[in-house]
């Protein structure tokens, strides 16, 4: 059976993903992989782990007929210049990617970890926003998968002011949409999905309570449509685990809503799928974690979900 590649971008270079991306590659996969990064950063990070492997480099011009190995690393030389911003770098690698995506040679991809500030510089709200424009994806969303219970937050990288501004019944069901498309495409199931309000026990002082307003009617009409829908909670208690062993995913209305108790409960088991992409992509749930670089502590698991994620799909 021919598997197709897993194409894993770098990402930030200052960043732990070498030290992870090494221990995830102790894991046997039955699809080759293909990280596309600079040469020298990586021959550096294999000198300081001690990593002795092959890296066979694949040649662009060639990629038509990639001729890979799966005791080998294949690589995508990208140049890294030290003296130019990591965006320049980190855009090369993700556009090199993109082309092997768009080619049809992978549907299969991860990004390692990105400083946002770095690479988005305020144009972007993350790099699901990022690579959903460079394929023309306007509906997408976020979802922190864990087999047990996955969380998707409704606003990304909002700043809390402007939370409240962006909810709406559209929204809501865009987002109901694509993880119930999702879980039927890859689970072969419909899923049980919970909304949790905006406000403190889904009430409110002000003369506009969104979650009368704009939440509760919507899960009604969803509910209506046959999905599979309840809500909306209290986000307070919702996480005891009476409440969550009834749903499969959890729809909040902002970032850490959602990201804080998931994290809690599960740590690095949890990946970051995008949803609505032509292809299947994938990060691990953590940052660049620039204080853990070269101490051979990070815990490499959310990584190897990753792969092992889209290695049986």
């Amino acid at each position: 059976m021919h598997y197709k590649p897993i194409l894993v971008v770098a990402g930030e270079p200052n960043s732990i993903f070498f030290e992870i991306f090494f221990k995830a590659l102790k894991k046997k996969y039955k699809s080759p992989i293909i990280l596309i990064a600079s040469l020298k950063l990586l021959n550096r990070h294999m000198n300081n782990f001690n990593l002795k492997k092959k890296i066979n480099i694949l040649k662009k011009e060639t990629l038509d007929n990639l001729k890979l190995s799966k005791k080998n690393i294949n690589l995508i030389n990208i140049h890294y210049d030290k003296s130019k911003k990591s965006k320049i770098y980190i855009e090369e690698c993700f556009l090199e990617a993109f082309k092997l995506i768009k080619k049809k040679i992978t549907y299969k991809f991860i990004n390692g970890p990105i400083s946002k500030k770095n690479f988005l510089e305020k144009k972007y709200l993350g790099v699901t926003e990022y690579i959903s424009e460079k394929f023309n994806t306007p509906k997408n969303a976020m979802l922190i998968f864990n087999k047990e219970l996955s969380v998707c937050p409704l606003t990304t990288h909002l700043p809390i002011k402007l939370v409240s501004k962006n909810i709406s019944k559209k929204l809501i069901k865009e987002k109901v949409i694509l993880i119930d498309k999702f879980y039927k495409k890859y689970f072969k199931t419909k899923p049980k999905i919970g909304v949790l309000g905006l406000n403190p026990h889904c009430e409110s002082i002000s003369e506009i309570n969104e979650d009368e307003k704009i939440v509760g009617p919507t899960i009604k009409k969803l509910k209506k449509l046959n999905y599979l829908i309840d809500g909306p909670f209290s986000a307070d208690t919702f996480f005891l685990k009476q409440n969550r062993k009834k749903f499969d995913v959890v729809l909040g209305m902002y970032h850490d809503q959602v990201l804080i108790p998931v994290k809690t409960l599960y740590e690095y088991n949890a990946i970051n799928i995008t949803l609505g992409l032509p292809f299947l992509r994938i990060s691990p749930d953590h940052g660049p974690n620039l204080k853990m670089i070269g101490k051979n502590k990070s815990n490499p698991l959310s990584l190897i979900k990753a792969i092992s994620f889209l290695d049986k799909n």
